[in-house]
């Protein structure tokens, strides 16, 4: 008598980016991930639940955000080991890039939980892109610290030769601006875009003193990608 072997369930969590503005920027890949998998991990299951609306997706959420996935960590990794197909999206763009994801990840690759990353929207791309500085060789620095750590994060940043990329909301976008003044100069080259994607998108590009003064007059609205020349001194 032939006894079959044990069936050992094997789950997968899919990375899915999701359109920072634009819904047609979501890759027909995405959408057919999202109505195939157990549940979607969101950083806020009613923004989520308004793109999968909008292209007739019915899904379970799982929230996942910074604020309990330290707390949820265990109990995804062991709905993974049951077979488990999971989706981890955040609000806009790829997870993981300064949103949740980075803990989830290393987790699964601690406990070899199988991972796919599907390419797809993002911010900080077509905000180099648009700047119009060097693109072979760049570095991403996401948000600063909002107090402790800002200072020095900037400061070892002074001679950096790359193309430097930040995000900052809109009511710190001034202060950033001043800061990136005191670090590399009035002159540097500088190039600010906002609602990438969105109906009022824009970049406007100058030297860090010119674009002090165009957000002095005109008050910062929208999501922001700051990209500073490298230095070429």
């Amino acid at each position: 008598m032939q006894h079959s072997a044990k069936f050992i369930p094997v789950g997968k969590l899919f990375l899915v980016a999701t359109p920072i503005g634009n819904l047609k920027d979501i890759t027909l890949r995405a959408l057919e991930t999202l109505k195939q998998v157990d549940f979607v991990l969101a950083e806020d299951t009613r923004k989520t639940g308004q793109l999968l609306k909008h292209y007739e997706i019915e899904a379970k959420f799982i929230p996942f955000h910074q604020h309990n996935e330290h707390n949820i960590l265990e109990a995804i990794i062991t709905r993974l080991k049951e077979g488990q197909q999971l989706a981890l999206v955040s609000d806009a763009g790829m997870p993981g890039i300064s949103d949740p994801g980075f803990l989830l990840v290393r987790a699964c690759i601690q406990h070899k939980i199988e991972l796919e990353c599907l390419a797809g929207a993002n911010a900080f791309l077509p905000a180099l892109l648009l700047s119009g500085f060097p693109t072979d060789r760049f570095c991403f620095e996401g948000f600063l610290p909002h107090k402790k750590g800002r200072q020095s994060r900037l400061r070892a940043l002074e001679h950096e030769e790359r193309s430097m990329i930040f995000y900052e909301s809109p009511h710190r976008l001034k202060k950033l601006l001043v800061e990136l003044k005191e670090t590399f100069g009035q002159d540097r080259a500088i190039s600010v875009s906002r609602e990438i994607s969105k109906l009022f998108e824009e970049s406007i590009r100058g030297d860090i003193a010119s674009l002090i003064e165009h957000f002095s007059k005109t008050e910062p609205k929208g999501e922001f990608v700051v990209v500073v020349k490298g230095s070429e001194a």
